[in-house]
């Protein structure tokens, strides 16, 4: 029998990589990546060519979102605005003005879903997958299982009345060092994912992302494999 097509976003970091080697236990393979005008752009983009290639999809596209970068508001589009860098913690600091980071894109993953909607709709896939992690991200709000929740009532109401489509998100409670150990069991190509918010060629291991990343891969006790500057 013949599998189902699902849609996979892939941003080319480590979370959508792994959500991909979990879709293609079940699925043939659609990937989406979505291009706003972040600053790694172009090394995001690589790493989604290489992670299609790897698992041979099927289908595959790549967009551009540019009124994101244009409308701002986030330090990963607005180039005046400094990427955090993590810190220990510290108990005598004061507690920042929002827990929402500034690398925080407003609302993109609901921009994300909608592009993956429609192109479900035109090649007949059946499941959406993103690689959202509510439990070990930076606090996004859309990244919380209630707003996946909510925008499968959105498809139901806005697709047509045949349209059967979900949206998955396999990794929504997992911790990063849980992700790591399935992405290994998996064999995901962990070697070519990309997840520095600022670097492009070695990343920098000081923002939220790498530092998340590298917290992930030594409490699982593997080894990250792409280069870092320090």
């Amino acid at each position: 029998m013949t599998r189902e097509l699902a849609i996979v976003l892939v941003s080319g970091g480590m979370d959508s990589c792994v959500t991909a080697a979990i879709a293609n236990e079940q699925y043939r393979l659609a990937l989406l990546h979505v291009n706003y005008g972040q600053r790694t752009e172009a090394r995001e983009l690589r790493a989604f060519s290489e992670i299609a290639d790897f698992y041979q999809a099927e289908k595959r596209l790549s967009v551009s979102l540019e009124h994101l970068k244009v409308i701002g508001g986030s330090s990963l589009t607005d180039e005046s605005i400094p990427v955090p860098e993590a810190l220990p913690p510290n108990p005598n600091a004061e507690p920042p003005a929002s827990s929402i980071p500034t690398t925080y894109v407003p609302f993109r993953n609901a921009h994300l879903l909608s592009i993956a909607v429609s192109w479900a709709e035109v090649i007949g896939a059946k499941a959406i997958f993103i690689g959202a992690v509510e439990e070990d991200s930076s606090g996004y709000p859309d990244c919380r299982e209630v707003f996946y929740q909510a925008f499968n009532r959105v498809i139901e109401t806005g697709t047509k009345p045949e349209t059967m489509i979900r949206i998955v998100t396999p990794l929504i409670h997992l911790r990063k060092s849980a992700i790591v150990r399935r992405g290994v069991e998996l064999n995901a190509p962990l070697h070519l994912t990309w997840s520095c918010y600022q670097n492009s060629n070695k990343a920098c291991g000081r923002c939220e992302s790498c530092a998340l990343r590298l917290q992930g891969f030594h409490d699982a006790g593997v080894k990250d494999p792409i280069p870092y500057e320090s």
